[in-house]
């Protein structure tokens, strides 16, 4: 019963309530498989993958015929940095399920592929068996990084565009379906600032995805009074309850519109409250949610002494490493990754509202940095964002990839590595294939026509 409640609860996004749940489902000495696993379900959607962890081997060992839990754990795994572990999870999926497309997508972001040792024959042959358009996603994108791994990075483009060409036409994207949403946050900056709630303990951490979010904060969460909450979506949920809108999305443009008559303080009490049940006690910490660059001139009417740090990156590097990336298609606020084209038009109206919230929003409490420069220059960047947090400087900051707190994100295998430089104009081995949005990028000015 409480595994099951708790269950519920998550999905609702009332994860303390399902936290204690899980907790209690715990204590009652369970005995099935499924009741174990359901209470990983329930920790590692609450951000707890350690906690959960415990409970998927559990569920392993008395089922190891299913193939959803082997899936699970070597999830959890993967987010924890224990890649040797998480593969085996998953190749135990795939052996028990040969299509379970999910799996065969986390084995090729966690498993370097090579001429000699290559998964390429296996995912070739399923993806023609595949009808499904997310399917076709999951193992396109697994197939484009296989050959990226063997420098073949045409081949590897021409899988991406096979990979999405049939969600696209599905979906029938174009940028004129967020316009919108940009309109609406460019005109929340212009709005005068109110008395929001005082508590400086967040540092925001907003931006493109894939655009150097996860490192920045595990810089800065290797700081002794610093600890990250991961991506959390409280803050638009806040937003959202306080608005009332009936809009089905979250973050939306009636929602960011609705704003300009709600009670700020009362959000950034409502978003602390939250938060603080993910990181109870630390003096500070992050909220690593790329997509709340949409709000942060709400987030800081609603937090004013809250840090917002925004990540930068050549803008074609941008598009590359979004067009590379497989974001899950439930959401539709990544919808644009699915085309080159609609990547650069999105690009464009990020720089213009970036550049927007510059004009408006206090240099002590928004800043830009740029993912070129903290290649270029560790330490001065590290040491420039510390202080910008009003934070004492701690060399740990420098030694982020010993930080051994999970990470739930496309990054969690790169972060555990040293800094290293060869994302740095990558567009470059793909220019030819990415002439879609080069051609988009030139004529907004972001680039010169020559690339």
């Amino acid at each position: 019963y409480h595994a099951w409640r708790g269950r519920s609860l998550i999905a609702l996004n009332r994860r303390s309530e399902a936290i204690a749940a899980g907790q209690q489902a715990a204590s009652c000495q369970p005995e099935r498989a499924q009741t174990f696993d359901t209470i990983g379900v329930i920790f590692s959607r609450a951000g707890l993958h350690g906690q959960a962890t415990a409970f998927y081997r559990q569920a392993c060992a008395r089922a190891p015929e299913r193939a959803d839990y082997w899936y699970n754990l070597g999830t959890a795994e993967q987010f924890q940095g224990h890649f040797e572990a998480a593969e085996r999870a998953l190749r135990e999926t795939t052996r028990l399920v040969p299509g379970h497309v999910k799996a065969w997508s986390g084995l090729l972001q966690i498993v370097p592929q090579s001429a000699a040792h290559n998964d390429i024959p296996a995912l070739e042959a399923l993806f023609a068996q595949l009808n499904d358009a997310d399917e076709r996603l999951y193992i396109g994108h697994a197939l484009a990084k296989a050959h990226e791994d063997l420098g073949q990075t045409d081949e590897a483009m021409r899988w991406l565009a096979r990979a999405k060409a049939r969600k696209k036409a599905e979906i029938g994207y174009s940028f004129a379906h967020d316009a919108p949403l940009f309109a609406a946050a460019r005109d929340s900056a212009h709005r005068p600032g109110g008395e929001g709630h005082p508590d400086q303990a967040p540092i925001f951490i907003v931006g493109l995805p894939r655009t150097g979010t996860t490192l920045v904060d595990r810089i800065l969460s290797s700081h002794s009074q610093v600890v990250s909450a991961g991506e959390l979506t409280d803050f638009s949920l806040a937003l959202k309850r306080a608005t009332r809108t009936p809009s089905p999305y979250v973050l939306d443009a009636e929602t960011l519109r609705a704003s300009e008559q709600v009670d700020f303080a009362g959000i950034g009490r409502a978003y602390m409250a939250s938060a603080r049940r993910i990181v109870p006690q630390a003096p500070r910490f992050i909220d690593k949610m790329p997509l709340n660059f949409l709000c942060a001139p709400l987030i800081h009417r609603a937090l004013p002494n809250a840090r917002i740090i925004c990540l930068r990156r050549h803008p074609a590097d941008s598009v590359l490493s979004n067009y590379r990336q497989h974001f899950a298609t439930e959401f539709s606020y990544y919808n644009y990754a699915l085309d080159l084209a609609e990547a650069g038009e999105y690009y464009a109206a990020f720089d213009a509202l970036i550049t927007d919230y510059r004009q408006y929003l206090p240099a002590d409490r928004f800043t830009e940095v740029s993912y070129e420069a903290i290649v270029a220059d560790l330490e001065s960047e590290a040491r420039r964002l510390v202080a910008f947090c009003g934070l004492d400087w701690e060399s740990a900051c420098l030694d982020f990839h010993r930080n051994a707190a999970p990470v739930a994100t496309a990054s969690s295998a790169q972060v555990r590595q040293p800094l290293y430089s060869s994302s740095v104009g990558r567009w470059q081995r793909y220019r030819e294939a990415l002439g879609p949005a080069l051609d988009v990028l030139a004529r907004h000015g972001l680039i010169a026509t020559d690339g």
